[in-house]
């Protein structure tokens, strides 16, 4: 928990992540994401609570138990002065690494994000997606058991923010336990293994993209379009095991089912029974936009 003066931030907020792991955290904002980053961080101290990566409890001045976190900021923080290869120095020095262990792990985390090529050049000179996949760099170079990635992809353009998705998905299958906030929902579907969802200072819902679609009820919606009698087809396909409910209006069919892809076959069968020829089939998943929706009741950006 932490408050500040009488507001309370974050209120019995508690997860856990595995190593090899992408956990996201999403939230409106002023939910309590970023306050819940740093108490993990241990930027902030908590109230009451305790945080504990690798074994080891994270508090103000828990300067052994942070070497197992790489933090990567919102506000890319790198001396644009310096070439990435020597904000790299300067930066592994501080977390202890000298001699061939820093020049190792400076050519290893450059190959991760991508940056070999431009590793000479001042970080001035970077485009705004370079600079971000070069944050990322020093976030990994001290081989953190914990990567926290506060939205790392915020203001770049869309070849640089798949790079940066790709070398996220590089980490996490190599065993790296990833904390990952984004207002971009599309990127929490590809990414993270696991969401937790938060709203005023407390998590409201966690799990898999699946298991928070079951927790709200929410069903795949398969729209049909076809030629003949689909309101005989809306009859049949209502029988069919899995399906909640099917609509005709014209030459369209809407089928709400449990798992659309349990159901089609069927439908289709049905489909040939009444003589009814489908021309266009669409399947629409739900995904977690709706769920935040409905637990939030505002969009991610709100």
């Amino acid at each position: 928990m932490r408050r500040f003066g009488d507001r309370v931030a974050v209120d019995g907020v508690s997860f856990e992540i595995a190593p090899g792991e992408t956990y996201g955290l999403l939230g409106p904002n002023g939910a309590g994401k970023t306050t819940t980053i740093s108490m993990v961080a241990g930027v902030l101290s908590a109230d009451a609570g305790t945080v504990t990566v690798a074994g080891r409890a994270i508090g103000i001045g828990a300067g052994e138990a942070k070497r197992a976190i790489g933090l990567v900021p919102q506000d890319v923080a790198l001396y644009e002065d310096l070439t990435a290869v020597e904000n790299l120095r300067f930066f592994g020095r501080l977390q202890g690494l000298t001699g061939a262990r820093l020049r190792t792990r400076t050519a290893e985390v450059l190959a991760v994000v991508g940056l070999e090529d431009r590793a000479g050049d001042r970080v001035d000179s970077y485009s705004g997606g370079m600079r971000r996949r070069a944050n990322i760099a020093v976030g990994l170079l001290h081989d953190p058991r914990l990567l926290i990635l506060d939205e790392p992809t915020v203001g770049v353009d869309p070849q640089s923010r798949n790079q940066i998705l790709e070398s996220i998905e590089t980490l996490g299958g190599a065993g790296l336990a990833v904390l990952y906030t984004t207002h971009y929902m599309e990127e929490a579907e590809r990414l993270c293994d696991r969401v937790a969802i938060i709203d005023q200072g407390r998590i409201v819902a966690e799990g898999t993209r699946q298991a928070l679609v079951e927790q709200i009820g929410e069903h795949d919606r398969v729209v049909i379009e076809a030629d003949g009698d689909t309101s005989e087809l809306a009859t049949r396909a209502g029988r069919v095991s899995g399906v909640i409910s099917a609509r005709a209006t014209g030459p369209r069919m809407e089928v709400l089912a449990e798992r659309a892809g349990r159901v089609l076959a069927p439908i289709v069968g049905e489909a040939e029974s009444a003589g009814v020829q489908i021309t266009s089939v669409e399947v629409r998943e739900p995904d977690l936009e709706a769920v935040f929706l409905h637990l939030t009741g505002k969009a991610l950006r709100d």
